[in-house]
């Protein structure tokens, strides 16, 4: 019972966490599965037709030895295609991928200037080695630029998030014209916002309509909008060599299955050619949100500051009683407990609205 006073004290501050099964019997509007393409059949029968066809369903290796499978390449050239960038490379997870971009590209003499309300897995990669880092205010695009003004660093690189995972916000757009002033690397984690906004529904680059650059990279994720597993990162042809040759979670992994490589293209092709229905019905649970909850929202994300753990994780078991699932998100995720509402295609509108009067109420 080497842990037993650390468990006390987790459950104490009401800090505990456990897994909990998928109850299907609940609203789902806790999952990061913004677009409901988790439940698309259509997807899953087409992905598993195609493998079928193969004379192997398995990546078996790394993407360096022998793992490397066409499926792979057509689908990195798609994401290439729809987001214009040059390169691109997949692998495991978006965790995966910020160590792999943060580990292998700063280095000895850079400086890593990054977002406070940035992802955990970038952090984490930022002490891996000791990485000289320098924490901004969110959102704070002045006090990023005083940083950059001031640093003698070998190189600047400058780690945002397109959409917030706990704030729900967008990043500034200003973010772009400061690193290209500067001449920092610009790495944007679009894990909430692929998918979700931009004309073409590919995230903030798209949104703000910024022509691509050789100073810029994109990583999302698989796993959310695109209903699937996995990550990807775009960049110019050379960063992306390079990170093949230096990332260490590309390197010594296997290679992303071909099913959720698969799924993933698929839910690419859906994405596209339903974008403007998608839109609509995006913005049709913005209106839900702000008409009965009174905020608005970039994204599909719903974050309601509670300021107390043990009655975020009561609203969020009400809620459940009354048969919807919400995320009640604590610290350390968190500053302050939040309940977390996504406002997800998955479910429909009068559901959404539902939830949102119920909320309101119990708030």
């Amino acid at each position: 019972m080497q842990y037993e006073s650390e468990l006390k004290a987790l459950k104490k501050s009401k800090r505990y966490r456990q897994r909990e099964l998928y109850d299907e019997t609940l609203l789902d509007f806790a999952s990061n599965d913004y677009l409901g393409l988790a439940h698309n059949k259509e997807l899953h029968t087409l992905t598993c037709q195609r493998l079928s066809e193969m004379a192997l369903h398995s990546a078996k290796a790394s993407l360096l030895v022998n793992g490397y499978h066409k499926i792979h390449k057509d689908f990195e050239s798609a994401l290439c295609e729809a987001n214009g960038f040059e390169d691109g490379v997949i692998l495991g997870s978006g965790f995966n991928a910020n160590i792999a971009l943060v580990e292998a590209l700063v280095r000895r003499g850079d400086t890593l200037f990054m977002d406070e309300k940035y992802h955990a897995s970038g952090v984490l990669a930022s002490n891996i080695k000791s990485v000289d880092v320098k924490f901004f205010s969110h959102n704070n695009m002045q006090e990023l630029e005083e940083l950059l003004k001031s640093s003698g660093a070998k190189r600047k690189v400058v780690a945002v998030e397109g959409i917030y995972s706990m704030d729900g916000d967008l990043v500034d757009r200003e973010i772009f014209d400061i690193c290209d002033r500067y001449d920092a690397i610009l790495i944007v984690d679009e894990a909430h916002s692929s998918g979700v906004v931009g004309e073409n529904l590919m995230g903030v680059f798209d949104h703000y309509r910024v022509g691509i650059k050789s100073n810029y990279i994109k990583m999302g994720t698989l796993g959310k909008a695109y209903g699937s597993f996995g990550a990807f990162i775009l960049a110019s042809s050379h960063i992306v060599e390079y990170l093949i040759n230096r990332a260490k979670p590309i390197i010594y992994a296997t290679a992303l299955s071909l099913y959720d490589t698969l799924l993933a293209h698929n839910a690419l092709k859906y994405i596209l050619q339903n974008r403007e229905l998608l839109k609509s019905e995006i913005k049709e649970r913005q209106k839900i949100v702000y008409e009965e909850l009174g905020i608005k929202v970039d994204g599909l994300i719903v974050p309601m500051l509670i300021n107390d753990n043990k009655r975020a994780v009561e609203i969020r078991n009400e809620l459940k009683n009354l048969g919807f699932a919400v995320g009640a998100i604590r610290q350390p995720t968190v500053e302050r407990a939040i309940i977390r509402l996504i406002a997800r295609r998955g479910e429909s509108c009068d559901m959404l609205r539902e939830l949102c009067i119920n909320l309101a109420k119990i708030k």
